[in-house]
């Protein structure tokens, strides 16, 4: 069954079933995210993608479309909150964005520039994190990340292997990978695995192919990332 609501005005048609999220995306409206993965059950610990439906605040990757609801995205009071997340974000790890392998294709700082987020605002906690390069065709890079657990539910649902999970609770969480040594070198873990690719940030990265594409013409280099959800709703209409 198909049916309606509005978004920022905009009506937006969704199918029984869908999330606002996924309404949104399919029609090609850019809603903040980062813990989201289409492929995957929505998780909603991100937070950057609240919305406001009725005067409440609800993650729109998790709460089904309804017709005729009014939803507000792309307001000042939702992206100041957003900007103020993507800020903790920044200062809770360690992100160097200059001499990251992954800038230009980091869906956090793709996210900082779509939010007019001009710096971190925060003082920076620089934990101390380690780097795991056991593995002789991966190395993780712990600094940068977000705790998104894209790569803890690729592993399990999509692999089948539970290479990785996450550990403590509160600021103390952080991600672990699942060897009695915890080392990466001691895992499954292979290049063609979905928990390798779905890394928003620059945790999981390949040994040899190391800025293979240089800075400036990466995917956030040519259009910010509000313009490639656009993108991508129009190539699936094609």
């Amino acid at each position: 069954m198909n049916a309606n609501f509005t978004l920022d005005g905009k009506t937006v048609a969704f199918t029984e079933g869908q999330t606002i999220m996924q309404a949104a995306q399919a029609a090609g409206i850019y809603i903040p995210h980062l813990c989201y993965h289409p492929e995957f059950k929505p998780h909603g610990s991100c937070k950057l993608c609240t919305v406001k439906v009725g005067g409440r605040q609800i993650a729109s990757c998790t709460t089904l479309a309804q017709a005729g609801m009014a939803v507000e995205s792309d307001t000042q009071a939702l992206n100041d909150e957003r900007r103020i997340l993507t800020q903790m974000l920044f200062v809770e790890g360690n992100h160097f964005c200059p001499s990251c392998e992954q800038s230009g294709n980091c869906k956090l700082q793709a996210t900082a520039y779509q939010l007019g987020m001009m710096s971190a605002h925060f003082d920076h906690f620089f934990p101390s994190r380690p780097l795991d390069a056991s593995h002789p065709e991966l190395l993780l890079d712990f600094n940068r990340c977000i705790l998104c657990s894209l790569c803890v539910r690729a592993s399990r649902d999509v692999d089948g292997k539970n290479v990785f999970a996450l550990s403590g609770r509160g600021i103390k969480t952080h991600l672990i990978v699942n060897a009695k040594s915890g080392r990466l070198a001691d895992t499954d873990v292979t290049l063609e695995d979905k928990a390798v690719q779905v890394c928003p940030v620059g945790v999981i990265l390949r040994k040899d192919k190391g800025f293979a594409v240089p800075i400036g013409r990466r995917t956030y280099d040519l259009k910010p990332i509000s313009a490639q959800v656009e993108a991508s709703a129009g190539s699936a209409k094609d």
